[in-house]
């Protein structure tokens, strides 16, 4: 999907659109990494559900990008029986928004959010992940 400028004249991104996104910038991620994330699945819906919200004590909907939930590679043992799918969760909204805010090409966004949240799945903070972006 071209990437259009945020303001253009047409309809904004489906839901399919971000998720086609989505599945481009996992293709990108380097085959070492891509095996560790092949079973994670990937939703995108259009905003966090009300549980949600109140678990991560958002002030609003628009305050998330993407969200990790599962069992981190770093907390599962050889003997994990997985009890739920671990998923990256992309909410469309919210990443339209910041799209529209920063004029950032929306696939790179895209990429940057989904790639954050694999770094939760292989147990990686928030610090440790801005560090390494700091030092990239």
């Amino acid at each position: 999907m071209p990437d259009p400028s945020p303001d253009s004249h047409m309809d904004p991104p489906s839901l399919a659109d971000i998720e086609a996104l989505a599945r481009h910038a996992l293709a990108t991620i380097p085959q070492r990494l891509a095996f560790h994330v092949q079973d994670v699945v990937v939703r995108v819906v259009d905003f966090p559900d009300t549980d949600t919200i109140a678990e991560m004590g958002l002030k609003s909907p628009f305050d998330i990008l993407g969200l990790y939930r599962g069992v981190s590679l770093d907390r599962k043992s050889v003997g994990h029986v997985p009890t739920d799918l671990d998923m990256i969760f992309l909410y469309r909204r919210p990443l339209l928004d910041y799209w529209v805010e920063t004029g950032e090409p929306l696939w790179r966004l895209v990429r940057n959010v989904l790639i954050h949240e694999c770094g939760h799945h292989f147990g990686l903070s928030d610090e440790e992940m801005a560090r390494i972006e700091g030092e990239a």
